[in-house]
């Protein structure tokens, strides 16, 4: 007959097994509840990182008492090229919206008819939303001249944008592709906005022009560059506009000014289906409509109904067209056609009523 086990070890064994799950379910909680890593990353969710070493804030920050963005210092010690903007810890990225298309509008007939199409949509271009007195700094008193050409912004006093420039608080993106057309920037850099020039073509990664005007060798696009794909190499200085905002700690834009040769499309298509573009006070964009556009495929009825989507998600999002440039220096076309009394360029100026 087998001899019978203590009853006491028995006992024990099964003791044993309920302090080691307790312990473990113990240290569960405590990591879960409280975790040196991901508490800072919480934090700076809300509120700006703090300034890392080796930088020096923006100047004129500490007298105006507010929070800027900090700049690595050009020509230091053990750095390539002069940096520009601190990269943002990952916990504090805008969280994008999960959309993939536009809402086309209805078609302006009950057929689909490029004639219709065009009509309206330079009927919409053409017409003003919203009355706007004043739109260049050189129409209000001791405000340098700015330049010829029409990059029209609206300065009434019911809209923010005047506010701060007063108060030195304003900030300028600038899209641009290799032109040459400056005096915009350099107008609003001297009248205290922070203003940074986006163009592939300039020489340093980051070129700093007096006290409040950057270069950065980056273009604007649609896409972020895939790294695992050899192709987007040669594309490693493009990216979205929600992804310069991210790495540059900025969450907002006074005023985007965008010249990027038929790039414009696409790009307003990404900053809506992102809401990147409620992050942003006025929009001057020069649209472009002697072809469809980059990535823009369609005929020509369908094209255009396209480009009226966008324009109206715009107004959707409390945008209001307040100025309209038709350039006739540049050739008459519409779609490669000479038709509809169209120039192949226009400056279209748009505030956004919400913005604060």
């Amino acid at each position: 007959m087998p001899k019978e086990r203590p009853l006491w070890r028995g006992l024990a064994f099964r003791l044993c097994l309920l302090s080691a799950a307790l312990f473990l379910c113990l240290q569960l909680g405590m990591r879960r509840s409280w975790c040196p890593e991901e508490k800072p990353r919480a934090a700076a969710a809300g509120r700006a990182p703090p300034q890392a070493r080796g930088t020096e804030q923006h100047p004129g920050a500490a007298a105006a008492g507010r929070r800027r963005v900090t700049y690595v210092r050009s020509g230091r010690r053990g750095s390539a090229a002069p940096g520009c903007c601190p990269v943002q810890p990952p916990g504090g990225r805008r969280r994008k919206t999960l959309r993939w298309h536009i809402e086309l509008q209805p078609w302006a007939s009950p057929t689909p008819s490029l004639n219709y199409e065009a009509l309206r949509f330079l009927k919409y271009i053409s017409t003003s939303q919203i009355s706007c007195e004043h739109m260049n700094l050189n129409s209000l008193r001791g405000y340098p001249e700015t330049t010829k050409k029409p990059w029209s912004i609206c300065l009434d006093e019911r809209f923010s944008l005047i506010h701060r420039i007063r108060s030195k608080q304003c900030r300028l993106y600038s899209l641009g592709l290799g032109n040459d057309d400056n005096q915009f920037e350099i107008s609003m850099a001297n009248s205290g906005c922070e203003v940074h020039r986006f163009d592939p073509s300039i020489k340093s990664a980051h070129i700093q022009e007096g006290r409040h005007l950057w270069y950065h060798r980056l273009s604007i696009d649609w896409r972020d560059p895939n790294p695992a794909i050899a192709s987007h190499k040669f594309h490693s200085n493009t990216k979205k506009l929600g992804t310069i905002l991210n790495e540059f700690g900025h969450q907002k834009i006074d005023v985007l000014k965008a010249d990027v040769e038929s790039a414009e499309w696409k790009i307003l298509e990404n900053l809506i289906l992102e809401d990147v573009v409620e992050q942003i006070g006025q929009l001057v964009f020069e649209v472009h409509i002697h072809w469809p556009g980059f990535e823009v495929s369609g005929n020509d009825s369908t094209v255009v109904r396209y480009w009226y989507s966008l324009l109206r998600e715009l107004e959707l999002k409390d945008f209001r067209l307040f100025h309209t440039y038709k350039d006739l220096s540049k050739p008459q076309m519409f779609l490669k056609k000479e038709a509809f009394n169209a120039s192949s360029c226009y400056t279209l100026s748009w505030v956004n009523t919400r913005w604060k």
